[in-house]
């Protein structure tokens, strides 16, 4: 495996025509995945990063309407469902939308029972929004897609956040690849996991062809932190941090 480039090969995830059953499987796996190796405390500082809070939130921060946080590529919305459980905890209003190209992963988002939650089956190129949403992100979603079509994404991302978004994905690192290798060959029932886990950090990014990407995109002032475990937490503010809630303290 040569990671210098990234790999094309694409994922079986990709593919039309994966029964319910096994990708319902896949995505419960997934969760399993984000929660032990922190893949969603990631996503929750993503969220704290873009609204400016600090952890733990001071008890006077008063919110004066929802939150509305829109996840491209959100899977089977275990995502969504760590936000939430966050926010609830910290008495945070919020709205969720969840887009996803894929009615399997809707559907299983849809058994989720996720509060204020709308979910779209589309491309999200493709989604008109009523209103911007405070806050965009994607996790483990812009390895899916060419280095080209990331330009775009970033810009699309940009340009519908009202607040800013924020980008939880891998560094490829040989590793990442061969210890989730490792790890979902001894456990894992899920041949999808086993494919695409290791599949997903050859397709995963370097910190030097991120800032390639948005230098074509003509975006600044983003942060890129490296994250255990080889994580990339990417943050863009359209707004000054300062200024970058719709809260306010009694």
């Amino acid at each position: 495996m040569n990671f210098r480039h990234r790999s094309y090969q694409l994922e079986l995830l990709d593919r039309p025509d994966i029964p319910f059953e096994d990708i319902e499987r896949n995505m419960q796996e997934l969760n399993f995945i984000n929660t032990w190796l922190g893949g969603h405390a990631i996503t929750l500082q993503g969220v704290q990063a873009i609204l400016n809070i600090e952890n733990p939130a001071p008890p006077t921060e008063v919110f004066a309407k929802p939150v509305t946080i829109c996840e491209i590529g959100c899977g089977g919305g275990d995502n969504l469902a760590a936000i939430q459980k966050w926010c609830n905890q910290k008495s945070i209003p919020v709205n969720f939308i969840g887009i996803d190209i894929n009615p399997h992963c809707i559907d299983v988002a849809g058994k989720r029972l996720l509060d204020n939650t709308q979910l779209i089956n589309a491309d999200y190129k493709t989604v008109e929004l009523k209103a911007q949403p405070d806050i965009i992100f994607s996790s483990l979603f812009c390895h899916h897609f060419s280095d080209r079509e990331m330009v775009k994404q970033l810009q699309w991302m940009k340009s519908n956040a009202r607040l800013g978004f924020f980008i939880n994905d891998l560094h490829r690192h040989r590793v990442a690849y061969y210890s989730i290798k490792l790890l979902t060959a001894l456990f894992s029932n899920s041949y999808l996991v086993k494919h695409d886990a290791p599949l997903s950090v050859a397709r995963g990014f370097t910190r030097e062809e991120w800032l390639q990407f948005f230098n074509i995109a003509g975006i600044s002032e983003c942060s890129i932190e490296w994250k255990w475990a080889f994580r990339w937490l990417i943050v863009c503010r359209n707004t000054k941090p300062e200024n970058n809630t719709n809260r306010k303290r009694e």
